[in-house]
């Protein structure tokens, strides 16, 4: 085809051009590019190839990426080939180029820049670019050190709720076997001495851990924002003196004296209007966690109270607020300790321990409670040898509540004949559970693996399988959707029994097919009404 008429600028432009056919046959060149390169627009235009300007490797892009790009595109932009000066330098250019039609024909319109020059100003360019990121780097520096401490701080509260789950995780596993041989202990002839100490001193032991355990869990909770209330009516008169019935052996104890406020203290409850001042107390509020608090409350007067002492408590409304109050005549507490006293691991010094000494995390789970009730807990002392009072306000709601009625007390179920197999790699565990259980009626099999498991259920047909979570060969997650899919599976009554107890083990239980999920050290009672409730 002929070449296309030059604009009139064509030659005074300063980049390279040049025109070619699609086939690659230069049609025309500017004065600019024939001086970079050397040549005679004529030893050029209609002379040669335009891929013939180009060393070997360039040819070889040319043909796999530059040819291929402007068949489908119709452009190419920002390519940096060399091409071949006349005497055989290579001069590194910058190209760019465009597939248009002409009458009937496609041709290429290729812009070209010397890369030299180019690559100077990209060299100006990044040399002010260093010197801005070096005049930065003083506040780089600070930057990543106080992110550095941030992290650290975060990396050790994570510890500390990892250490705090998995430590309470620990101590569950051995609580099980002695939570099933005490139910074995009561249910045998307990009429020798040994076995009255021995029921006495496992059920001390098992309610010392277990608070221990459930408080730690508590805290990581708490900390992790992962615990949840379960939120009813509640009356917070009767609540209350439930839990001072509940402390008050471990005042009993230690020779100390608990009181309460008239209108709590049933012997001397007469008057109508302390009756009427209590159902004006009513809250919404978990029940559970409200009897925590005061229980903590009551354990730490009496933990700091030397023998003889006494504790006192109160209950009142002001304006819109229930008012809790635990007052007691014990050792007090520094004023430089008033700040602290609510934060995890903080504990007095010398504390008056009969037992078991404590973690100091009782105070920080109580205010943790406290807040997710929407209320506020503060410590008050003179001072050492003073006493300490703690007051826990709770919010009371703009509108009156009525008094859910009391549950009826559950009946003993009938377990006679029903088959039971217990699955747990603790084989201690599996067996007592399943001896306490042999007692109350049901007929039982202990399997020790998940695989043991399956065995056990092809052979014995149980109705019911209690899993433990953590198995040497699958977990029992696992071992739930197998059994379902097994025949007769699907009916089975499947309960999780386990050291892991937060929301999300809950409802990663359900998610694999249990029917119910149970904490370790798994309490007989419920675990034999619930049972009863899911058979019937």
């Amino acid at each position: 085809m002929d070449a296309p008429a030059p604009a009139a600028d064509w030659d005074d432009a300063p980049c390279g051009l040049l025109v070619a056919a699609a086939d690659g046959t230069i049609l025309s060149v500017n004065a600019t590019f024939c001086r970079w390169l050397g040549y005679a627009a004529h030893e050029l235009a209609g002379a040669l190839r335009f891929p013939q300007l180009l060393p070997m490797g360039a040819r070889v892009f040319h043909q796999t990426h530059w040819a291929p790009l402007l068949q489908m595109q119709g452009s190419v932009s920002e390519v940096q080939l060399d091409l071949l000066h006349r005497d055989g330098r290579r001069v590194p250019m910058l190209l760019n180029a465009q597939r248009k039609l002409r009458g009937d024909a496609w041709v290429d319109e290729i812009a070209a820049f010397v890369a030299t020059d180019r690559k100077s100003y990209e060299r100006e360019l990044l040399q002010a670019r260093r010197s801005a990121e070096a005049a930065a780097d003083s506040l780089r520096e600070a930057e990543t050190r106080l992110r550095a401490l941030n992290d650290a701080l975060s990396l050790e509260h994570r510890r500390k709720d990892e250490f705090l789950a998995t430590l309470a995780h620990e101590l569950r596993n051995p609580l099980a076997p002695m939570a099933s041989v005490l139910e074995t202990l009561r249910r045998k002839d307990g009429g020798a001495a040994h076995l009255d100490w021995a029921r006495g001193m496992l059920e001390r032991q098992l309610r010392q851990m277990t608070h221990l355990v459930d408080d730690l869990l508590d805290n990581a909770r708490i900390s992790q924002g992962k615990i949840e209330l379960r939120l009813e009516t509640v009356e917070l008169g009767s609540l209350l003196r439930a839990a001072a019935e509940t402390t008050r052996p471990a005042f009993e104890a230690a020779r100390q004296t608990l009181t309460l406020d008239p209108g709590l203290d049933p012997a001397q409850e007469a008057a109508a209007t302390a009756q009427a001042q209590r159902r004006a107390l009513l809250l919404r509020g978990d029940p559970v966690r409200l009897t925590q608090i005061v229980c903590n409350l009551l354990t730490n007067a009496s933990k700091y109270t030397p023998a003889g002492g006494s504790a006192h408590l109160a209950l009142r409304r002001e304006g819109e607020e229930a008012v809790i109050t635990v007052r007691d005549n014990g050792i007090g507490i520094p004023p430089a300790q008033l700040d602290h006293i609510f934060t995890m691991f903080s504990q007095l010094t010398p504390a008056i321990e009969r037992g078991a000494g404590g973690l100091g995390i009782g105070l920080s789970l109580t205010r943790g409670l406290v807040d997710l009730h929407g209320g506020s807990i503060s410590a008050h002392s003179n001072g050492p040898g003073q006493g300490s009072l703690f007051t826990v306000r709770l919010p009371l709601p703009a509108t009156a509540l009525e008094e859910a009625p009391a549950a009826a007390p559950a009946a003993t179920p009938d377990a006679a004949g029903v088959k039971a197999l217990i699955v747990d790699d603790n084989v201690d565990a599996a067996d007592s559970l399943a001896m306490a259980l042999d007692f109350v009626g049901y007929e039982t099999q202990a399997a020790y693996t998940a695989g043991g498991a399956l065995e056990a259920i092809a052979a014995f047909q149980p109705r019911l399988a209690l899993l433990d979570i953590g198995l040497p060969d699958f977990d029992g997650y696992e071992l739930a959707r197998r059994i379902r899919q097994l025949p007769g599976g699907a009916g089975m009554l499947l309960i999780a029994a386990t050291g892991w107890g937060q929301d999300a083990d809950r409802q990663a239980a359900l998610d694999a097919g249990f029917d119910l999920h149970m904490t370790k050290p798994v309490d007989f009672m419920q675990l034999h009404q619930a049972i009863a409730r899911h058979l019937a």
